[in-house]
């Protein structure tokens, strides 16, 4: 695994929490609740999506063929 998307990762969820917290401030809590959990599902789509990779090239490791 390479360490930028880890920090990737950690970067998107930063920037999440950043627009949590300012929402938040601003009054707009249900918006803020839908923000935190549309980063959540982008974060977890992607991550789905390495994983499929990953497991996909693992696949093919150990093909017979």
């Amino acid at each position: 695994m390479d360490i930028d998307l880890v920090f990737r990762i950690a970067a998107f969820g930063i920037m999440i929490s950043v627009i949590n917290q300012l929402l938040k401030n601003a009054g707009r809590e249900d918006i803020a609740t839908l923000a935190t959990l549309a980063g959540l599902v982008i974060a977890i789509m992607y991550v789905v999506g390495l994983m499929s990779d990953f497991f996909s090239s693992v696949r093919q490791m150990f093909s017979l063929y």
